[in-house]
């Protein structure tokens, strides 16, 4: 039954109201005191009175409707909104929730940071019967190893300046995107560990040669840092820029996991002097990255683009980073090294994961193909076509842990990169407002007042001891397989529950190609129990084009 109180005077109008007779009363209480102004009166009374305007306000706007309903008390919805990442973050997200990364994650993380104890009492939390818990066998001849100090050297055939790379390394993130103590933070602790900063393509800032520490210059479709006016690529501004010693690789961006397909854009606002010297474009003018590139268009044109890089760097190591879309853009890309004889020497493969890149909620969820079955992909093609003792690969994509990295090398990387691992490391809490200006830690912010609660070397000591300890923890899991490095992880040495009672090993799940074999230009064996997606792309892939053959 109705409430006849609720028919004269909506309930949702009850703050309003009582702020109403709150005014009143207040303003009453100060004309029958003598001393109005020596009362608490006043203070009810102009608060009271503003609730009251805020109350008459909300009535007579029009964008909101929630407010135009409940006055007042409205604004408590937004509130709670507003805190609401918090209050789950702090109070209700469980040890293991990934949002994107557990508590525990973000724990271990802060623990190797600060160097303390990243140990764990009283168990496992995570439930080892569940669907798609892993782990690695552990051998009866556990090795003894004298260093946790693993490195790959990175540089085919081509190549005359190969790089020893650290299997740990910061991955992709650009001066803008993070701010200026992060990036020198980050480089100081990659100086200190001897491993390598990815730019981003945001290209190199003055804030990057501070320190000294190791670059992989990333260049992406915007050509930042060897660009002409127009946006297209500038040979003498990338020379100058590839031959400093700093400078140890050069990566092309192709895409990313975190937006694969997606341009993007720095609105000209937020163009400071120090952000249009590292990207070479004017202070004020939006900085525009275009969903491809101009200085290729096809599988071949991109062949001969490394090897343009590559000799313009005095023969540094040039390769490309992707997340896997169409296969037979991929397959076309394999094809065209064939056919010219140029190869990268290295190829880095962005998982889907992949989170530094601000991007519309669908690319974020449902576009690019995730690490597992990129690396996979990538991996067994160069081991088809007898490519993959040339090139090496590097992936990226959610990786935080030893045993983020055991997985990853049993796919078949030969090295690691970590973002948002390493953002942690220097004081990220996962508030998830990275594309605002307004993080809370100074991380990803051009904010100079926020940037200054981050404390350049403190920080690069964070840096260097989360990539040390992560290393160290990766030597013991090496050593209870019993090998010598982690190079020599495989599929076999790793094991995946498919249900309460059955559990493969990866190498099963996803088997590796038999070397050579699609160079034999036959239908692939199902015996071999590998994807269809060779028989059904591979020849249909051509080199001269990232379209697919029509039938």
């Amino acid at each position: 039954m109705a409430n006849p109180l609720n028919k004269l005077i909506p309930l949702r109008y009850l703050p309003f109201t009582l702020c109403i007779f709150g005014t009143l009363f207040s303003f009453a209480s100060l004309e029958l005191n003598e001393s109005p102004w020596d009362s608490r009166a006043w203070r009810y009374f102009f608060l009271f009175g503003a609730l009251t305007l805020v109350g008459i306000y909300d009535l007579l706007q029009i964008r909101m409707s929630i407010l135009r309903n409940y006055p007042v008390i409205g604004h408590l919805r937004f509130l709670l909104e507003y805190i609401r990442p918090e209050i789950r973050q702090y109070f209700i997200e469980g040890d293991n929730d990934e949002a994107p990364f557990s508590r525990e994650q973000r724990t271990l993380v802060y623990s190797r940071a600060k160097a303390v104890s990243d140990s764990i009492p009283f168990g496992t939390t995570l439930d080892v019967m569940a669907p798609g818990y892993q782990w690695i066998n552990q051998s009866l001849m556990p090795t003894k190893l004298a260093s946790h100090d693993f490195r790959v050297t990175i540089g085919g055939k081509d190549c005359k300046q190969p790089y020893s790379a650290s299997i740990f390394n910061i991955s992709a993130m650009s001066f803008g995107s993070l701010s200026a103590n992060a990036v020198m933070a980050l480089n100081l602790g990659a100086y200190k560990g001897r491993f390598a900063h990815d730019t981003g393509e945001g290209s190199i800032s003055i804030y990057h040669r501070v320190h000294g520490g190791d670059l992989i210059w990333e260049i992406g479709s915007g050509y930042f840092g060897c660009r002409n006016p127009d946006g297209s690529f500038n040979a003498e501004k990338y020379t100058e820029n590839a031959i400093d010693p700093q400078v140890k690789m050069v990566e092309i961006k192709l895409s990313q996991g975190a937006k694969p397909g997606h341009g993007g854009i720095l609105p000209g606002s937020k163009v400071t002097p120090e952000i249009a010297e590292a990207r070479g474009v004017k202070v004020g003018e939006a900085c525009i990255s275009p969903n491809s590139h101009s200085a290729f268009s096809s599988p071949l044109e991109l062949m001969h683009f490394v090897k343009k890089l590559r000799d313009l760097s005095g023969g540094k190591p040039v390769g490309f980073k992707l997340c896997i879309g169409h296969p037979w853009e991929w397959f076309g890309i394999v094809k065209a090294m064939l056919e010219t004889n140029i190869t990268p020497d290295f190829i880095v493969v962005d998982g889907s994961e992949g989170g530094t890149g601000a991007s519309p909620v669908e690319f974020t969820n449902h576009v690019g193909t995730p690490l597992q079955e990129g690396l996979r992909l990538v991996h067994n093609t160069l081991v088809g076509v007898n490519l993959r003792e040339q090139i090496k690969i590097g992936c990226s994509g959610k990786i935080i842990s030893s045993f983020d990295m055991a997985v990853a090398f049993a796919l078949g990387a030969d090295w690691c990169n970590s973002a948002r691992g390493f953002m942690f490391s220097v004081g990220c809490i996962q508030a998830q407002v990275c594309d605002t200006g307004f993080c809370p830690t100074g991380v990803t912010t051009q904010d100079p007042g926020r940037q200054k609660a981050l404390v350049v070397p403190n920080k690069a000591e964070r840096v260097y001891n989360f990539h040390n300890e992560t290393l160290k923890a990766l030597k013991e899991l090496v050593e209870a397989a019993g090998l010598n490095h982690p190079g020599e992880i495989d599929a076999p040495h790793i094991v995946r529950r498919i249900n309460k009672n059955e559990v493969r090993l990866l190498s099963v799940l996803l088997p590796e190609m038999p070397a050579g074999q699609l160079l034999k230009n036959e239908p692939i064996s199902e015996s071999l129990n590998l994807p269809r997606v060779y028989n059904l792309y591979w020849n249909k892939s051509q080199a001269s084009s990232f379209n697919a053959k029509k039938a």
